[in-house]
This record gives C-alpha cells, sequence and structure tokens, in this order.
C-alpha cells in the first residue's frame, strides 16, 4: 500500500485550491446588500434592472455545467472553454474590493479547477484516480485571516484517508490575497502526522455571492467554489 500513498503530491497541490480576505461579521448577508449599495460598480448594475438577475443565471448555469465533472476532470476542451467564458461574464459582476466583502467567509466546496489535477496532484489523475476516490474538497474561511482546506478520500474504496491545511490569509490588494500555509496534516486510517514545511500561494478573487465563489490561481487555474450549507 506504501507504493500508492498519496501524501507528498496532495500537500504540494492542495494548497492551490484557497483563496479569501476580510474581516469579521454576524450577519454577512445584510452587510452585503448595504456594502454594494456603497459601491459604484454595483449601482451601475443595478440601475439596468433588466440586468439584475444576470448573475443568478450565470451563476445557475456555471454550476449546472460543472458539479457533476468530477471538479472538472470529466468536462472536454470545450466544456472547459465554456465555463472560462461564464466566469469571464460573472467577473464584470463583482464588487469592488471583493477581500472585503463578509460573504467569503463560510464552508466552500470545491466544484471546479480549470486544471483538474492541481487539488490534489497525480492521485487527481486518470492512474490516479483508480486508486483513489476523492470523497470531498473543503475549504473554510474563518474571520479575520484563518483558511483551512481538507481534502478527503478513500484508497481502493476501503481505506479512508485526509489531509488537511491550515494557513494565514494576507491581504495583497483589492482582489488579491497570499496565504501562508503550516505543514500538512495526513489522516489514513489509524495514522496521523505532519508532513513537509510551510507553503505559500497567491490567488485573486474573481466573483463572490450568496452561492458561489470564483477564483484564479497564480498560474492562471479557474476555481469554482460552491457554499455548502446553500441547497
Amino acid at each position: 500500500m506504501a507504493s500508492i500513498t498519496p501524501t507528498p503530491l496532495i500537500f504540494q497541490n492542495l494548497v492551490r485550491v484557497s483563496f479569501s480576505a476580510a474581516f469579521p461579521t454576524r450577519n454577512p448577508r445584510r452587510q452585503h446588500l448595504s456594502y454594494l449599495r456603497r459601491t459604484p460598480h454595483a449601482s451601475a448594475i443595478s440601475a439596468a434592472s433588466p440586468a439584475v438577475s444576470k448573475p443568478d443565471v450565470l451563476v445557475d448555469s456555471l454550476l449546472s455545467k460543472v458539479l457533476e465533472s468530477d471538479r472538472g476532470v470529466l468536462l472536454t476542451r470545450e466544456d472547459h472553454r465554456k465555463v472560462a467564458e461564464m466566469v469571464r461574464e460573472l467577473e464584470r459582476f463583482c464588487v469592488e474590493k471583493p477581500v472585503n466583502c463578509p460573504l467569503i467567509f463560510g464552508e466552500w466546496d470545491v466544484v471546479y479547477c480549470s486544471n483538474p489535477t492541481s487539488p490534489g496532484g497525480l492521485y487527481r489523475s486518470a492512474l490516479g484516480r483508480l486508486f483513489f476516490k476523492t470523497k470531498e474538497m473543503v475549504q473554510v474561511l474563518e474571520a479575520p485571516n484563518i483558511v483551512r482546506n481538507r481534502v478527503c478520500f478513500s484508497i481502493l474504496g476501503f481505506i479512508d484517508g485526509e489531509v488537511s491545511l491550515t494557513g494565514k490569509l494576507n491581504v495583497l490588494d483589492e482582489k488579491w490575497i497570499e496565504v501562508i500555509f503550516k505543514s500538512p496534516e495526513i489522516k489514513i486510517g489509524g495514522l496521523e502526522l505532519a508532513y513537509g514545511g510551510e507553503s505559500e500561494v497567491k490567488l485573486e478573487i474573481l466573483y463572490v455571492d450568496e452561492k458561489m465563489r470564483l477564483g484564479k490561481g497564480s498560474r492562471g487555474s479557474l476555481f469554482v467554489f460552491r457554499r455548502r450549507d446553500i441547497v
């Protein structure tokens, strides 16, 4: 079993699925609405009433495209192109200074990556998926600056495992953040250990609302996150 252990690859790649930043809040949605009223960019969108629902339509279309795709693995090149187009459209509706938007906080499922093997490495490749079944990829953003990534998987369908990372978020500008992660922690069966050293990643927030968050890594990979408490 040691020959197929995923730990080094997961550790090196899981950090690419994190982004966020901001300030604490008790009622994110209410603060977000008032934030939109103060934002010129959002006001311009609201002025054209027929376009108000367009972000919702795009969000639903994007989710319908990626949710059954094994986080992008099953999509064709044309499908990835269409996803990228929808991401660009939604980016036009992003609030100003998204790092300050309280809606970034919460628990998020990673539902898509334009480079499907990026969050997980070789174990997410065609060969790796024969041995490892990804059960969930989750990112938790806690105010004011904590990021937690978690990948749960099973080996050959009967050995459960989990890799987790905890990091501190630093705001670089209105859209870009940097996350510095501590050593990854691994759980495979009854075994628990830490592996490797610190790592860091820079990410851009492209869009955020009550249901979805979009981001782009420093190497250009696109990520789609869906909020976990949205049915």
